[in-house]
């Protein structure tokens, strides 16, 4: 897990700290192909892929608050309920999740409505547009998550999972996300 990167090392109070909290969030996840190494390794059928699967929580700025790195055979929704509680009991004031329609369905949203310190969260669906062609298009809130994904694989050790395990894989996309975060602090 990764600690709240938004708040500043030197913030005067523990009120100034929670009033930088991210109030909305989103969250996807990322197959990823595996080394030929042992490890912990699956299949994705949706992607016809054999490796990880990356869960991903940013907040609306991209910057990572979480990660959780599990076998490619892990549903979606099974990521999202080993990565979101961590997130929700560091961060009290999420109000809104976004998420994309591999996460409709199930009984993910009364899971995290369970939560004892966020009773009113909600988790909203983005679904993609009867009206959008064919082939890519822009969804609303969810490109922010893919973009994270996007400076993620600018690294060529993310590029594909050479870890034995999965602890390590996670280590690398949080070293990778500091990296991204000091350089858009030195602009």
């Amino acid at each position: 897990m990764a600690g709240d990167q938004r708040l500043p090392a030197r913030a005067s109070s523990v009120a100034a700290r929670k009033k930088k909290a991210p109030s909305a969030a989103i969250f996807d996840a990322q197959s990823v192909k595996v080394a030929n190494h042992p490890g912990v390794r699956g299949y994705d059928a949706g992607k016809k892929i054999r490796g990880r699967k990356r869960h991903l929580v940013v907040d609306t700025l991209g910057l990572i608050l979480g990660v959780v790195v599990t076998a490619a055979s892990i549903s979606d929704r099974a990521g999202a309920l080993q990565v979101l509680p961590a997130i929700l009991g560091s961060q009290p004031r999420l109000k809104m999740l976004w998420a994309d329609a591999g996460y409709a369905g199930g009984t993910l949203a009364e899971d995290l409505r369970g939560h004892a310190a966020h009773p009113d969260l909600r988790l909203e669906i983005i679904k993609r547009s009867d009206a959008a062609p064919k082939g890519f298009a822009v969804q609303p809130k969810r490109w922010l998550v893919e973009r994270t994904f996007g400076w993620l694989m600018q690294a060529r050790r993310l590029a594909r999972d050479y870890e034995t395990k999965p602890s390590s894989s996670q280590s690398i996309i949080l070293a990778q996300s500091i990296k991204i975060m000091l350089r858009n602090l030195a602009r």
